[in-house]
């Protein structure tokens, strides 16, 4: 009969990890009560339940289906991520030189760039003056400037 092979997370468990798993399957299995168990690893009775509740609780873990086929990578899809970012960048300067070279060719100067600090003042149209007045006239205040005399 040959040995069952190891898997990859069973080889890099530490040597306490793998003393703690087989005093917790020999208190599974009926070769030894939890009393004892704690006494061989030098642990409380309670903390033993703690630690077999763990235990089970990786088990059923374990145990649980997984999707078939190879999982995505945080790395790989960051990789990725960043790739396209770089050939979207590269695909927005080429569209912006394209643009500069038309307005050359057609003989449209380019917009000026707004200057940093000044804000483009926002219109106020004549609807949102009247909605603003009719606002005003339902609460029942006169709004500025406007009364019996004006």
């Amino acid at each position: 009969m040959t040995a069952p092979t190891t898997s990859a997370r069973e080889a890099d468990a530490t040597r306490e990890a793998k003393r703690l798993a087989a005093v917790v399957l020999d208190v599974l299995a009926g070769s030894r009560s939890p009393p004892q168990a704690a006494e061989t690893l030098g642990v409380s009775l309670p903390r033993y339940y703690q630690l077999e509740a763990r235990a089970l609780g990786g088990l059923v873990a374990a145990c649980e289906s997984r999707p078939r086929g190879r999982q995505p990578d945080i790395e790989t899809e960051l990789a990725g991520v960043q790739k396209e970012l770089e050939r979207v960048k590269r695909e927005l300067a080429r569209a912006q030189s394209l643009v500069r070279l038309t307005q050359r060719t057609v003989g449209v100067p380019p917009p000026s760039p707004i200057k940093p600090g000044k804000r483009k003042r926002k219109p106020l149209v004549r609807a949102m003056r009247r909605a603003e007045q009719l606002h005003q006239e339902s609460s029942g205040t006169e709004p500025p400037g406007e009364g019996v005399g004006a």
